[in-house]
């Protein structure tokens, strides 16, 4: 307790009505969450058992369990999970109050999407609808809706899907994660007697990034605490940034009206910037109109001013950001200890790049490399075999991608040809179209293949820039990825957008092969010392010494299709999670000219930039 801040201290001994923390970026909620925890079990209000502790992640949740073990020994029974496993947990003792068995399995993405496949097979619906159809099955069991609840669009192809979905995986004793709250709210609403049961159990509900939670945990939450008895709900509505899967920062900023004699305590003492930056920070989100309102301080140095900087073009910037890190290195900063933080997944490959040519070690933080990714390595692989037609591996990539009725077997009939008589698999497929091996309609889709190839091959004095087109047009890639109409598929074209960008600085396919092998080789022998390259998105809860904000224009940062939705308030909470990431150092970049898609764009420095607090920013 003597390690605690006043408002910490305050947080921790209020227990008798609801309480909202409203805890800025690096101002100590973990810290706050588990003293309260000890607290409360080491003084008898409530035992182990009694404490009901939520969070959003299973590494959360460890870090919890950590922390507790080391302030007391008493605090094995607490009910601490995720949202999903505590109601996974509930579930089991409950199961057949909803029709399934105790044993029921947990079904993973895949397996969703298996049954989904399945389904849209027997009702002769295109498969490839099947990632939109998943993306909304998924919000609809966000907002807490059943295929008979009126939110549903139960006539659409996507409401038919979702009934017989239910009905399938129920048939199969499996539920997946969105019905392990659905589940506990449809037994806590026919069944009041369990309702009542754990609403006197649990004495205590702590609540974790409580900005976080959509809908349908909302609702859970509500129902196991009407009146907000025992409740103590943590979260930043300054760092709410996942309205896109379902979040729902309303829930955080009508804590007062659901909870009338509710108290917030704002904990502003930040541990982990410098003034500027805290200062930057502050005065940028102070523009939001839709926030409770706090001002996060610091007792440390003010530190070095953020650093903002004019390049002329994308490639300038990325070779500025790799000059900076080798000048942070000069001064002691590891490179672990450094962050490239962008708005969109695409926008990692020139900082790829030149960090390759420099020689810097990286890793692309939670995804994959960009040239790693599946769009770009299938978008190669025809590349490849266009320029080598004897590269098996790449000819078993592409040959039913995207998908043409060429399948494993087939796949198979002509690796054995190619063994048979010692020529490559693509000459095989040639040969076995010729003798006639194949059924009709197998043969048809192998010679547009075949034809294809070709027909590229035959153009030799085609770009890489132009290849890659061909290959996204002719192939009918793009227009499967258009159909899908999912954030995943958005990405995925906004990535292949941005490879055709980038293959403008090749003249010849040979170059750029050899590029992409040796971009791939190099990720082999780096260092545990890496760059950290991620998305704003995936920064969240974490901290480094020095971070590069790039791409900061209009239409790049905040997000063009943020203003198309009038959502510039989440951008700008997205703009404050990256600013508090940095301990020390923070560096903001925006272009004169950015090549976006192939295409050259003006665009205007972000309304961001002039949010910031001008006695806290050095202009360069």
């Amino acid at each position: 307790m003597s390690s605690l801040n006043p408002e910490q201290l305050e947080a921790v001994v209020t227990l008798d009505r609801p309480l909202l923390v409203l805890s800025g970026a690096g101002t100590g909620k973990t810290k706050t969450l588990t003293s309260k925890i000890a607290y409360i079990s080491e003084n008898g209000y409530a035992f182990p058992s009694q404490i009901l502790a939520v969070t959003f992640s299973n590494r959360a949740a460890r870090e919890m369990k950590e922390r507790l073990f080391r302030l007391t020994n008493g605090a094995d029974g607490v009910w601490l999970g995720t949202f999903h496993s505590i109601c996974a947990r509930m579930l089991r003792r409950h199961a057949e109050l909803v029709g399934i068995s105790r044993d029921f399995t947990i079904l993973d993405a895949d397996d969703q999407m298996k049954a989904i496949k399945q389904i849209l097979k027997e009702s002769n619906i295109d498969k490839r609808m099947a990632n939109g159809v998943y993306s909304k099955i998924s919000r609809w069991k966000d907002k807490g809706l059943t295929p008979a609840d009126r939110g549903v669009d139960a006539i659409s192809i996507e409401g038919r899907i979702y009934k017989i979905y239910q009905q399938r995986i129920r048939g199969y004793d499996s539920v997946d994660f969105g019905d392990l709250l659905l589940y506990m709210i449809e037994i806590f609403k026919k069944n009041a007697d369990v309702l009542q049961e754990y609403r006197e159990k649990f004495k205590y509900i702590l609540v974790d990034e409580y900005q976080d939670t959509n809908m349908a945990q909302y609702i859970w939450l509500r129902m196991l605490c009407p009146l907000g008895r025992g409740i103590c709900c943590v979260g930043d509505d300054d760092q709410a940034i996942y309205s896109w899967r379902g979040a729902e920062v309303g829930n955080i900023l009508r804590f007062e009206q659901d909870f009338p004699n509710a108290k917030i305590v704002r904990l502003e003492r930040n541990y982990r910037s410098t003034g500027h930056i805290l200062g930057a920070a502050a005065s940028l989100i102070s523009k939001n109109a839709k926030r409770l309102g706090k001002t996060v301080w610091t007792e440390d140095d003010q530190g070095e001013k953020i650093v903002a900087k004019h390049v002329y073009n994308g490639f300038e910037e990325a070779k500025y950001v790799a000059e900076e890190v080798e000048s942070l290195r000069r001064k002691g900063v590891s490179y672990k200890e450094i962050a490239v933080l962008v708005r969109a997944g695409f926008q990692t490959r020139e900082f790829e790049d030149r960090f390759m040519a420099y020689g810097l070690p990286y890793k692309v933080v939670g995804g994959l490399k960009f040239y790693d990714r599946q769009e770009i390595k299938d978008v190669v692989a025809y590349m490849r075999l266009i320029h080598q037609p004897n590269d098996g591996l790449a000819f078993e990539r592409i040959i039913n991608v995207p998908k043409r009725g060429i399948g494993a077997t087939a796949t198979a009939r002509f690796r054995e040809l190619a063994v048979e008589k010692s020529i490559s698999m693509y000459q095989a497929s040639k040969e076995a179209l010729k003798i006639g091996a194949l059924r009709p309609s197998l043969s048809s889709a192998l010679g547009e293949f075949i034809d294809f190839i070709e027909s590229v091959r035959a153009k030799e004095n085609l770009r890489p820039a132009e290849i890659a087109k061909i290959i996204l047009d002719e192939t009918g890639y793009l227009a499967a990825l258009n159909r899908e109409q999912t954030l995943e598929a958005e990405g995925r074209i906004e990535n292949l957008k941005e490879l055709v960008a980038g293959l403008e600085d090749f003249d010849d396919l040979p170059t750029f092969i050899e590029h992409v092998g040796l971009v791939s080789d190099s990720t082999k022998d780096s260092s545990r010392e890496e760059i950290s390259v991620m998305t704003l998105h995936s920064a969240k809860g974490l901290e480094f010494d020095a971070v590069f904000l790039v791409g900061w224009e209009e239409g790049i940062f905040p997000h063009s299709l943020s203003l198309r939705e009038e959502n510039v308030e989440e951008e700008r909470r997205l703009a404050y999670v990256g600013l508090t990431r940095a301990r020390k150092y923070a560096f903001i970049s925006y272009a004169r000219n950015r090549k976006v898609y192939n295409q050259w764009q003006a665009n205007s420095p972000s309304r961001f930039l002039s949010e910031l607090s001008k006695e806290c920013v050095s202009l360069r």
